[in-house]
């Protein structure tokens, strides 16, 4: 699906942003890029997109060079920027301006989601509507273009609770074999229950990449009131039902993936989770 040889992007001379990334990201998974603000997720999300062109390096999507922006390119891909600007027009009119781009989009899965997220007057003005509700309406206009690769920016900003989890309702409703979306978050606990694997930016580069699977085949997640006798522990918290912790999983006990625990954890012990988690052995 996504190819990333040797990349390397500068906005400035002399200036990494990105320095040497190379990455390989897998069709049919809900991939969660995360890291610290001002890492670099967005100017990565753009590349792959075509919105920047690489200083050096490969980047393949879909089987396109993504800043040729070819037209089979543009017609399979999304992309949901974080800030976006909306035009007076309804919302009807909105898709019948955009969608001729989309040769798979469904006018039928616009509006249902829109329903799921409480949205139902399709003559509304778009400019007139809270910087929520536009985002509701350009998550499901992206899910009802059937793209082959969705790239979300931080889709959940501006969003309430309640339509977080309409949000995560519908990206998995959309999800098929052939479809691979990436979302880009700071807000982890949003892709709770949602994502199959994890990407982590830090200095320029990616210092996570993993499966659910692998991450909980190589490491432990609980939650004890006294972990002073639990050997192997690369990180724990203080919650108010006792102790977060993640382990080495040298038992190959079971867990949940805790995603923000697991975030904080990278931060704490970088080299040690890094090591555990390229170790193919285990």
């Amino acid at each position: 699906m996504i190819e990333i040889n040797n990349l390397k992007f500068s906005y400035k001379r002399n200036k990494m942003v990105i320095d040497d990334i190379s990455l390989n990201i897998e069709k049919g998974y809900i991939h969660g890029l995360l890291g610290k603000n001002g890492i670099g997720k967005t100017t990565l999300l753009k590349l792959m997109a075509g919105l920047l062109f690489p200083n050096s390096g490969d980047i393949e999507v879909l089987g396109y060079t993504p800043m040729q922006r070819k037209v089979g390119f543009l017609q399979d891909i999304f992309f949901l920027s974080e800030e976006f600007d909306v035009y007076k027009m309804s919302i009807e009119n909105y898709v019948k301006l955009n969608s001729v781009f989309y040769p798979k989009f469904s006018e039928t899965d616009f509006y249902n989601y829109l329903e799921e997220f409480e949205i139902t007057d399709r003559k509304s003005k778009l400019n007139a509507l809270s910087f929520g509700t536009k985002k509701k309406v350009i998550i499901a206009f992206g899910l009802a273009t059937h793209a082959r690769l969705m790239i979300l920016d931080e889709p959940t900003n501006g969003l309430d609770i309640p339509s977080k989890a309409q949000f995560r309702k519908i990206i998995l409703k959309a999800m098929n074999d052939e479809t691979t979306i990436i979302i880009s978050t700071h807000q982890v606990r949003d892709l709770h229950n949602l994502i199959d694997s994890i990407l982590i930016m830090d200095e320029r580069n990616i210092l996570i990449n993993a499966s659910n699977r692998e991450i909980t085949s190589k490491l432990y997640f609980g939650v004890e009131k006294d972990i002073s006798n639990i050997d192997n522990i690369l990180y724990s918290e203080d919650n108010i039902g006792g102790n977060l912790f993640v382990k080495e999983n040298r038992e190959n006990l079971e867990s949940n993936l805790d995603i923000e625990l697991f975030f904080n954890a990278v931060f704490h012990n970088k080299e040690k989770i890094k090591s555990i988690l390229s170790n193919n052995n285990k």
